[in-house]
């Protein structure tokens, strides 16, 4: 039993200090008809999340999205990252005991799941109570069976019959999705742990590269497909609600900042308006995980002060593209 494993970032680091983000390891499916061996039901499955983490926060705007919050209780997780990984109290805001399973550290259902586990322990989780195991640890798989296979139990017909992944779009969405996680949603971290120069230059580039082609298609899209949200937007909206507070400063991001990209910026705020998506984002998580979790970036634990954004600006992205 791996068992004595420790958290830490830097597991991940190279030789030539690149930042290698490990791949997630429980990749099964919940599908509507059960097929899968995990079928769609009403109390069956527990999500487990930290609202600091932007992999995790897709899962919570796609759950919102799709009104499942009934089908889909999940728990918070401790904002602070200790060397035994995420883990459970109820003395911080939006912080829960595990109820499920009673752990004290998320790393316990990685092992009940898999007592050889050998891996990080990440979340989002989706958590089986029939079987009493992980079923998937893959934040982009995870969204997309939300999307789908819940349908039967959204909230109303309007969140029933929303799509993030049409047949239509999806070889533009996966397009998107090729390069926008690389150069930008793992890039920031790419940048944030590098240990060498060399990897740092390389991540950071490939970054902005990155933020300048959606500026791009941001200038004649609403949205980066068109005039309707898709998953590549929620993919893109969770690593831009957190590059001004912690990945321009934190994680040496700095050659720009998302607010000095007009369209951008705009498209942020846009997103930010939709019903139930700003109930999914908390500053106060977001800034004390990457500050106070990070030792290696953050040795002496500092909080920053700012910066001051207002998500709530107004924006005029629904008047240019009618």
């Amino acid at each position: 039993m791996a068992d004595d494993k420790k958290q830490s970032w830097t597991t991940s680091i190279t030789k030539s200090g690149e930042f290698k983000r490990r791949e997630s390891a429980f990749r099964n499916r919940i599908t509507a008809d059960g097929s899968s061996g995990f079928k769609a039901e009403r109390d069956r499955y527990h999500l487990y999340v930290s609202l600091a983490c932007p992999f995790a926060h897709r899962a919570l705007i796609v759950r919102k999205l799709k009104g499942l919050e009934e089908i889909f209780p999940y728990t918070v997780v401790d904002w602070l990252l200790g060397e035994n990984g995420w883990s459970f109290t109820d003395q911080k805001p939006k912080c829960t005991l595990d109820p499920v399973n009673g752990a004290k550290y998320l790393r316990e259902l990685y092992f009940k799941a898999d007592p050889n586990y050998d891996g990080n322990f990440t979340v989002p989780v989706v958590w089986d109570k029939k079987t009493n195991t992980i079923v998937n640890n893959e934040s982009a798989e995870i969204i997309r069976m939300l999307n789908s296979e819940f349908n039967e139990f959204c909230g109303t017909p309007a969140q029933r019959e929303l799509d993030l992944y049409p047949e239509a779009l999806r070889s533009e969405i996966d397009e998107l999705n090729s390069w926008i996680y690389p150069k930008i949603n793992n890039g920031v971290y790419k940048s944030g742990f590098a240990t060498s120069q060399e990897a740092y230059d390389k991540a950071v580039k490939d970054v902005f590269e990155g933020l300048d082609r959606v500026e791009e298609i941001l200038s004649k899209k609403r949205y980066l497909t068109g005039n309707s949200i898709t998953e590549a937007d929620i993919r893109l909206l969770t690593s831009l609600l957190r590059f001004d507070t912690v990945y321009h400063g934190h994680f040496k991001c700095n050659k720009k900042r998302i607010i000095d990209y007009p369209n951008m910026w705009g498209f942020v705020r846009d997103l930010y308006a939709v019903d139930g998506i700003s109930e999914t984002v908390d500053q106060e998580h977001i800034q004390k995980c990457y500050q106070l979790s990070q030792r290696s970036i953050n040795p002496h634990g500092i909080l920053a002060i700012g910066p001051d954004i207002d998500f709530n600006a107004p924006h005029n992205r629904d008047k240019l593209f009618k």
